[in-house]
């Protein structure tokens, strides 16, 4: 965003002092109930209703979810479950978690950074890791060298037998 101008470098740098890593939800499923009550309270605040009881097994589905959307995805079904909830009790349809699951990837799938990987090796191995050049490593990707330099970097990828 810096770079594209929408967003103030020097915010940025002063922002920049000290990054804060969060993991994904799925990899800190003990604040998820913290989480859902927190949105509970907000959203019924929100639209004048009381919810006074979440059901443990409402509780343990959204525990078990693996979450893709990440937090955003928890607190939009929180709320859409307050909108349809009449009453003290928490309805959270959960027939949405099932049919919104990520699809099950077989062995033939590989990530984006898998492939992009397998693809430099295997043009580098092609070029006799000559990175320049028209017939070069970053000719045939059809990228410039100093762009293949930085994702080979990225993607960990060093010349064998060199350090």
């Amino acid at each position: 965003m810096v770079d594209n101008q929408t967003f103030r470098a020097d915010l940025y740098y002063r922002l920049n002092v000290f990054p804060i890593e969060v993991p994904p939800l799925r990899e800190r499923t003990e604040d998820i109930p913290m989480l859902v009550r927190h949105f509970v309270h907000q959203f019924a605040r929100r639209m004048n209703k009381t919810v006074e009881t979440i059901p443990a097994e409402t509780m343990s589905a959204l525990i078990s979810y693996p979450w893709p959307g990440n937090i955003r995805e928890l607190q939009n079904l929180i709320e859409r479950a307050i909108i349809l909830s009449s009453g003290s009790v928490l309805r959270v349809p959960l027939e949405v978690l099932k049919s919104t699951s990520p699809p099950v990837q077989n062995g033939n799938h590989k990530t984006l950074v898998e492939a992009e990987r397998t693809h430099i090796l295997a043009v580098l191995n092609e070029a006799d890791w000559v990175l320049a050049g028209p017939n070069g490593a970053a000719a045939r990707l059809g990228m410039n060298r100093s762009t293949l330099r930085f994702r080979m970097g990225k993607l960990g990828i060093t010349r064998p037998g060199a350090r």
